[in-house]
Order: structure tokens, then C-alpha cells, then sequence
């Protein structure tokens, strides 16, 4: 008997779980979007030919999943996306949701506005390639085959070549003070890829993932398409409230924060030296994992930026992503990964389904690019050529009466509009005029930050973007007088 009644258990688990991923499925694939409302719990019993009760079970653990949300005497809704988005300030779940984004699942809106062709191109974060030193790297190109005639022959090992990886460990001892083995390193193609590895290797859907608001886009679309629950941390230009985000750790028991802290994208903030020590005592603290997202580390005018968060974890709760894509050379794609090996060892075999290691001829030419001692100076030179691209943006912008905190590092400018004012509606009108920008809603976690918008000062030339500025301001003030 007690054989028989565990194997009706399982039996109507069972049950409960396909009623569960039938759902699933048709969110992910359009059939019930933002807001929708589900059959009801008699339609979708008779819809799978299952007993009511069962489909009962599977939306309750729909709604415990924060996937979808019960509104008294209406029903079950489809909350703002697959993974809940959980406004912990207020203590009010909110929607994850935005104009053009109808199916949200595998796909990037910041990528769809990247794909768009433009004359005036302020939306992507990325370097004038004639700022960089391309005839001077297509040399070290020639040179690396000389070196190592058998370079194509062979792969590189999933942590990325042993060589970089003890060069990289030299470098992040001598300029930042970190003391990490060759072991502790992965090499990953970009930044990009490094989050979207912690996020499936460290967390599972239903877990809680603190993230700052405003993000990097792709961050969140990483962790949405794995129903994975964000919680928002406003980051300010003093950094983070540490006694709100303590209370958050304590009450909500988040798995990781991946966090941006130096020269933050979108806003160009950096977390101060003081904050930085007490998060990851914070984070050991409340076991939570900080992902610290380190992209324009040496894109700083003035006074070099402060250490690291890794800089000060001894217990292994800080992921270090450090990439040198955007600076160095865009097209090799180069990030360095640094875990203690508590946490490398549960990335490691993700990485090694994902590609079995970042190509090794990239990794190659990088290492003999990046140490090179021309390299280093026409960063210098690169630093003080960006600077003067903001400056000149402030420029432009300075009659608008829009408002700015001028950032003292990375590439981007987070500008806020007048209140009210139609974002999705002047990027339209941007696009049009061949101009783009990012919409400060998608940087957003609740989708609903407004009126914000992002432009990025990188990419452009100076009459460029005297152009595109022009014609940026000319679709505001049609919007306006409308």
C-alpha cells in the first residue's frame, strides 16, 4: 500500500509539472504575453484532460515561481515576464514590460537597436575604430603565425590559454594589487558571455538575483530568460543605500548581485572606495555572490578609478569579469573571468558546453597586443581623445536644458528629459532621421524608467555628432510643440 501511494504521488507530481511547462512554453513562445490572462482552471483541465485540482497546483507554483500573478476574482495573469521583477522598495511586485517588446524570451532590445543602420550611431558603447591602433595590430597579426606556425592546428583549453592566463595574473597583481592564480582565470569571448555563464552555471530558475536599476540591457534579458526573480538596487552617485540593500540581502536571501560599480552603464557612476570593502562583507555576510562587471576599467579621466571588489574578497563570494573588448580590440572579443576555485568550478563545465573555450588564436594575438608597450601608451592617448568627445557632447547638450551627471570614466552620458516626455516616441523619430540612442526603460529592470535616455559619445567623430546631436534635439522639439 505505502508502495502504491508513493507512486500516485509522483504520478500526480507529474501531472502538475506538465500542466506547469505547458504554460511555460506558451509565455516563452507568445501564446499568452505581458498581462494576459490564462485559461481558466476549468478551461485548461479540460483543455489537457486533467483533474482541476492538478491545474490548481501548477498555477500556484506558477505564481510561487513569479512567473504569473493571482488578482483577486480575476484570475491568473502573466506577470511582466518569465521571471518575476520584484520592486522591493515599495514592497509591490511590478511588471517587466516595454512598447516593443511583445515576446520577450531570447531576445535583446538593445541588440535589435544596434542592428538598425544609422549614420549618427549613439547607442553603441563601442570605440571609433579610428581612434584604435589597426595597422599597428594587423603587424602583431603577422608576427603571431611566426611565433606559433601551428596556432590553427589546435584548440585552446576551456579556462583559455595557460600562457594569457599567467600573464593576466602578473597583470592584476602589479596594476590592481588582486592576487589570483593562472587557475582562478577563464578566458571568455567578451564580456557578455561571462554573464550569461554565471547565470547558468550559479543560479536556477526561481532563484532571487539583486540587480543595480539602471543595468547593462543584456544583463537583464540573461537573467529574465532563465526565470530567474530580479530584485532592483537603485545605484546613486554615492554608490548603493548599504542599510536598505543589507535588508534586502536579509530578508530576501538573494543568490548573486551582479553589479557594475565603475563607471556604471548606463550612468556613469562609480561606487566609492569606502562601499566597496563593506559590500563584500555584506555578501559574506548574507552568503550572496557579487558579480562585479568591470568593462571600462581603464577609460577614466582623471584619477584612475578604485579597486576592485575582488580586490578585497579572501572567502570567495566576488566573480570578477574584466574585459578589454571595447578598448583594446573589439573584434578579438577578450574578457578575463576571475573566481575563487569554489565558484570556477561550477562555471568551468559550462563554459566547456558552450564552446570548449574561447578561440585561441584571439587569445594569442591579444596577449602579445595588449602587453606590448605601444598598447599601453596609446591607451593614455585613448583616454585623453574620449574625453574630449564628452566634453564636446556636454557641449552640445548644453542649451537643452536636459540634465547630466558627467562621469568621470567609460563611454556613455545618462541624460533625463523633461518629466513626461515621450522616449519611445523621439526614438522613433530618431531612427527616422538615421540617429540612434538607447531608451533608458530597457536599462531599466522594471521597464519603467523614464524620461531617460542614453548616448554614447565613443563612436562618433566630432561632426558626426555635432549632427546627430542637431538632429536629436530637432525630433525633441517637434515632440514638444506636438
Amino acid at each position: 500500500m505505502m508502495t502504491s501511494g508513493k507512486t500516485e504521488t509522483a504520478e500526480i507530481g507529474k501531472r502538475v509539472k506538465t500542466v506547469y511547462d505547458v504554460v511555460l512554453e506558451g509565455i516563452q513562445r507568445g501564446e499568452w504575453t505581458t498581462r494576459d490572462k490564462l485559461p481558466s482552471v476549468r478551461a485548461m483541465a479540460e483543455r489537457l484532460k486533467v483533474h482541476r485540482l492538478t491545474v490548481m497546483k501548477a498555477y500556484q507554483k506558477l505564481v510561487d515561481d513569479g512567473i504569473v500573478e493571482v488578482k483577486y476574482k480575476s484570475g491568473c495573469f502573466v506577470r511582466g515576464a518569465a521571471a518575476g521583477v520584484t520592486q522591493v522598495d515599495s514592497g509591490v511586485d511590478q511588471p517587466w514590460d516595454y512598447q516593443a517588446r511583445k515576446v520577450y524570451t531570447n531576445r535583446s532590445r538593445l541588440a535589435d537597436i544596434h542592428r538598425l543602420p544609422v549614420d549618427y550611431q549613439m547607442s553603441e558603447a563601442l570605440i571609433d575604430p579610428n581612434l584604435l591602433p589597426n595597422m599597428y595590430m594587423s603587424n602583431y597579426v603577422k608576427q603571431i603565425f611566426d611565433l606559433y606556425p601551428k596556432l590553427l592546428s589546435t584548440y585552446s583549453t576551456v579556462m583559455g590559454d595557460l600562457e594569457l592566463r599567467e600573464s593576466m595574473a602578473v597583470f592584476f597583481m602589479q596594476k590592481q594589487g588582486i592576487t589570483a592564480h593562472a587557475d582562478e582565470l577563464m578566458i571568455t569571448t567578451g564580456s557578455q558571455q561571462a554573464i550569461d555563464l554565471v547565470s547558468r552555471s550559479l543560479v536556477k530558475p526561481g532563484d532571487k538575483v539583486l540587480i543595480e536599476r539602471p543595468t547593462y540591457s543584456p544583463a537583464i534579458d540573461v537573467f529574465v530568460q532563465q526565470n530567474i526573480r530580479l530584485i532592483p538596487i537603485s545605484i546613486t552617485p554615492e554608490g548603493y543605500d548599504l542599510e536598505h540593500l543589507e535588508q534586502v540581502m536579509k530578508r530576501e536571501k538573494p543568490r548573486l548581485f551582479y553589479m557594475n560599480p565603475t563607471f556604471h552603464n548606463p550612468t556613469g557612476f562609480t561606487v566609492p572606495a569606502g562601499q566597496r570593502k563593506m559590500l563584500v562583507e555584506l555578501a559574506e555576510r548574507y552568503q550572496c555572490i557579487l558579480v562585479e562587471d568591470d568593462v571600462y576599467h581603464d577609460i577614466y579621466f582623471g584619477d584612475p578609478p578604485p579597486p576592485p571588489l575582488f580586490y578585497y574578497d579572501t572567502e570567495g563570494y566576488v566573480i570578477y569579469i574584466r574585459s578589454f573588448s571595447k578598448y583594446v580590440a573589439p573584434g578579438l572579443r577578450i574578457s578575463v573571468l576571475a573566481a575563487r576555485p569554489s565558484l570556477m568550478n561550477g562555471i568551468a563545465p559550462v563554459k566547456a558546453l558552450a564552446d570548449n573555450g574561447t578561440p585561441l588564436l584571439n587569445q594569442k594575438i591579444f596577449q602579445h597586443y595588449f602587453f606590448s608597450s605601444r598598447l599601453q601608451e596609446h591607451v593614455a592617448k585613448l583616454r585623453i581623445a574620449l574625453q574630449l568627445r564628452k566634453e564636446k557632447m556636454e557641449q552640445l547638450l548644453a542649451g537643452t536644458g536636459w540634465r547630466w551627471t558627467s562621469p568621470s570614466g567609460g563611454l556613455n552620458l545618462w541624460v533625463q528629459l523633461p518629466d513626461g516626455f515621450p522616449v519611445e516616441k523621439l526614438l522613433a523619430r530618431c531612427l527616422e532621421l538615421s540617429v540612434a540612442f538607447v531608451p533608458g526603460s530597457i536599462c531599466d529592470p522594471l521597464g519603467q524608467i523614464e524620461p531617460w535616455i542614453r548616448l554614447s559619445y565613443s563612436y562618433i567623430n566630432e561632426l558626426q555628432m555635432e549632427e546627430g546631436i542637431r538632429r536629436l534635439i530637432a525630433a525633441a522639439g517637434e515632440l514638444r510643440s506636438c
